[in-house]
């Protein structure tokens, strides 16, 4: 009988443990025995691994986290750590893996799968940045709905109190949830990794907004793209209007999947053990709606995706 083991790994995004289920349940529908792996490689290295039944993923699909729990592991990308996991992997005579997580995570898998003869690693894109190439991942929708519901919260009280308010969201390397929620949420101004900063047009936005008797401003920052409060000064210093920063952080990773979420790590926990059930080794799932497919790890852990700028210029148009 093949028996597959299951991991989450890096940053948890919502829609993780609904990969989860759709991985635990096809895998046992098709006759495997399947395995969970907590806290991600640091799990995998230690051995911590439980057998898994369709009880063990009832009643998660619209839970946030992972029931798996997480970890980051400097320790799997030298050799000695994954020495350990192939050892743990071998007692348990599992001959599949699974890896739900982002770049980081399949690039792991990438090494992993490299260096075990016999061994087949499947990777699923899931993290909330969006940043992984040829695929949607999960997580970002429902963290792209979060900021947007944040700035709904956030414009109610920018209005009443006439400020300018600067919202900065995860995405220090990809801007996809900025752009996204800037569009959908309609900010004066978006500012991404992919798009030197121009101040001076913020800047201008604000006062074009106050001349046509508008009562708040909405900026959104992508982590790291500029110091916000350096941003606050030159706000407060070319405009006087009151300005406002408020950092989202982790609460962007968290809470129920939407829908969408739910729906695509379905189909992707399923499309990854067709991919194991057709031999296919050394791969990530891919796609998005009803289309998916397989890519080459190689190929997923040397890209680097760019968001849709053309989203860029709509928020440019529609903010004057």
């Amino acid at each position: 009988m093949k028996r597959i083991a299951v991991l989450t790994s890096g940053g948890d995004a919502p829609g993780m443990n609904a990969a989860i289920r759709a991985v635990v349940r096809t895998a046992i529908y098709e006759g495997m025995d399947v395995y969970g792996v907590y806290r991600g490689f640091e799990g995998l290295m230690s051995g911590q691994f439980g057998k898994m039944s369709p009880g063990s993923v009832a009643d998660i699909i619209h839970r946030g986290g992972t029931i798996l729990h997480t970890s980051r592991s400097k320790d799997f990308m030298l050799n000695e750590g994954r020495d350990r996991a192939r050892e743990h992997l071998n007692r348990l005579g599992i001959d599949s893996l699974v890896i739900i997580g982002g770049n980081g995570s399949l690039r792991g898998g990438y090494e992993l799968s490299g260096e075990s003869e016999g061994l087949q690693v499947i990777g699923i894109p899931a993290t909330i940045d969006n940043d992984v190439v040829y695929t949607r991942s999960i997580g970002y929708d429902t963290a792209v709905n979060t900021v947007l519901s944040a700035i709904n919260n956030i414009r109610d009280t920018a209005t009443s109190h006439g400020r300018v308010f600067i919202i900065e969201v995860m995405g220090r390397r990809c801007g996809e949830i900025a752009l996204a929620s800037g569009v959908g949420g309609g900010a004066e101004s978006i500012l991404i990794p992919e798009i030197e900063p121009d101040i001076g047009q913020v800047i201008e936005k604000i006062k074009s907004g106050t001349d046509r008797g508008k009562l708040h401003s909405i900026i959104i920052v992508a982590e790291g793209v500029y110091p916000i409060m350096k941003l606050r000064e030159e706000i407060l210093a070319a405009t006087g209007r009151d300005t406002r920063i408020s950092i989202l952080g982790h609460v962007q990773r968290g809470g129920t999947p939407t829908a969408v979420d739910r729906i695509l790590a379905s189909y992707m926990g399923k499309a990854a053990i067709d991919a194991i059930m057709r031999g296919k080794s050394n791969v990530m799932v891919a796609g998005q709606d009803d289309r998916f497919y397989t890519i080459p790890l190689g190929e997923v852990i040397n890209g680097h995706k760019t968001p849709e700028l053309g989203m860029f210029e709509i928020a440019r148009v529609l903010s004057t």
